[in-house]
């Protein structure tokens, strides 16, 4: 699997957690990298698209990143996700910030294995699953995992963030 190794297989590796890895053949023009996810993955595996989650980079209204992660047909909440993480609103963040915060590339953001560990919050949906997918740090790659170990691992809280 080492074509497959990113820093957030590597932190899985390291904390010997349970994970199987998913890939897909990501095509440059997809207008939404989560749709994507879920037309390629979810039949495939048997999974619905709830169960496939997007990693959303937000800015708190002090000025520091945080990172939502939500099914990818659910819209997110900023307000539900800034109250969730301690802050009275968030703004969606900049790409670029996303990106150099991270380490990762939009559309490949995973909420493991950033450079550097933004306060997460999980939306609570997650936990009515028995396995989630989310990015494993690369366009067209996926992780599927417990959604406890998704939880312990990105050091979240668990929250609606969700919108309807």
């Amino acid at each position: 699997m080492a074509g497959n190794s990113t820093p957030a297989t590597k932190l899985l590796d390291k904390e010997k957690v349970s994970y199987r890895i998913h890939n897909y053949d990501h095509d440059s023009r997809a207008g939404s990298y989560g749709d994507e996810a879920v037309d390629s993955l979810a039949g495939r595996l048997g999974v619905t698209s709830a169960q496939i989650f997007k990693t959303l980079v937000i800015k708190k209204d002090s000025g520091k990143l945080a990172v939502a992660v939500l099914p990818v047909p659910s819209k997110l909440s900023l307000k539900a996700a800034a109250a969730a993480l301690g802050a009275s609103k968030a703004v969606m963040a900049e790409q670029s910030d996303a990106e150099r915060s991270t380490g990762y590339v939009l559309g490949g953001i995973s909420p493991l294995g950033q450079r550097k560990r933004l306060p997460t919050v999980i939306d609570a949906s997650a936990l009515t699953f028995d396995r989630v997918l989310c990015s494993a740090g690369r366009r067209g790659l996926e992780i599927e995992l417990a959604p406890q170990d998704l939880v312990r691992l990105a050091g979240a809280v668990v929250a609606d963030v969700t919108t309807g």
